[in-house]
Formats: structure tokens, sequence, C-alpha cells
């Protein structure tokens, strides 16, 4: 995938998931973008553990797989933090 395919994914997969775990008002458009991005890599290793592909491409399986992974990260590092939800 290109650069801007990675970015335009990442940012919809992040603002997608931080509307779930609740952190939306507190993520400005950067932070989607990079939860996003990290969040395709972490759904990648998830779905690949589990016997299914990762992210292929631009298309409508690959932002679930990286809106999966991006509430998993906004939800670990929650845990982690210990911040509650607001």
């Amino acid at each position: 995938m290109s650069f801007l395919i990675w970015i335009v994914l990442g940012a919809l997969a992040g603002w997608i998931a931080s509307m779930i775990a609740g952190t939306n008002a507190q993520q400005g458009a950067i932070a989607n973008i990079i939860v996003g991005i990290i969040g395709a890599f972490i759904g990648g290793m998830v779905m690949r553990l589990l016997g299914f592909g990762g992210v292929d491409g631009f298309n409508l399986y690959s932002l679930l797989v990286a809106v999966l992974g991006a509430v998993i990260l906004l939800f670990g590092y929650r845990a982690l933090s210990g911040r509650p939800a607001e």
C-alpha cells in the first residue's frame, strides 16, 4: 500500500476506534492516524494468529482489522495508564 493509503486507512481506523473506546474528545487527527496505523499492525497480527489474513489493501476487511487493532491498543493503553473512560 502506498504511504497515502496508510494515512487515510489509519485516520479512519483511529477515528472509529477512538469513538468506540471513548477517547475521541482527547485525540486529534495526528493521534488518530498514529493509533490507526499501529492498530493495523496489531490487528493484522491478531488476525494471523487466528488463521485469517491481515491488512491487505484499502477495503472494508482491512479497515475492520485496523479498527480491531486500534481498539485493542486504546483499551490496553487505558488499562496500563490507569485512566478511566470519560
